[in-house]
């Protein structure tokens, strides 16, 4: 993978629900790096790193501004709760010669966010894709973000795509013939 930005930088304050989805992909990150549970990092993050101070500290000091933290807790409790089947989804979508534990530990902290939040079906899955690749362009200046995009692009179809009936299969295999 390339080298990664020291900081993630978002247009402006001004948008909280994408500041809680870098939150959430840093939360996840601390979570996966130091073996932590999901409630001690979102209670950390909520005391310790949200919301505004005098001294205008920002991403670089390790500080979110102005972020939605009901989103971020949901984001993490539910990527964290579905990690098992996230991780296969993944899995299922890289290719064979490159399995999740290759990946940079941010990318799949991105990618764990990404899907939790995928499989929650809440978003418009254009949003989410566009947001993810906001997030991954902060994180990363090679590749990656081309991956992201690519790879929830699959995945967010394959999410949102309506089971297929099993009526439905015996009724197409009787027109083909």
């Amino acid at each position: 993978m390339t080298e990664q930005h020291d900081h993630v930088e978002l247009s402006s304050a001004q948008r909280p629900r994408t500041a809680a989805r870098v939150a959430a992909v840093q939360a996840l990150f601390q979570i996966e790096q130091n073996d932590e549970r999901a409630d001690t990092v979102i209670q950390q993050f909520l005391v310790h790193r949200f919301g505004t101070t005098l001294d205008n500290e920002t991403y670089n000091d390790g500080y979110i501004p102005e972020a939605d933290t009901r989103l971020f807790s949901s984001i993490v409790k539910q990527s964290v709760s579905q990690r098992g089947t996230i991780l296969e989804l993944l899995s299922d979508t890289l290719p064979s010669t490159w399995p999740v534990s290759r990946l940079d530990p941010v990318l799949r902290a991105l990618f764990q966010a990404a899907i939790g939040e995928a499989l929650e079906k809440d978003l418009p899955s254009g949003v989410l894709i566009n947001e993810y690749l906001d997030i991954a362009h902060g994180f990363f200046s090679g590749d990656e973000p081309k991956l992201v995009n690519g790879v929830l692009d699959t995945l967010v179809k394959r999410i949102n795509a309506p089971a297929e009936a099993p009526q439905a299969n015996t009724a197409d295999d009787t027109t083909t013939e």
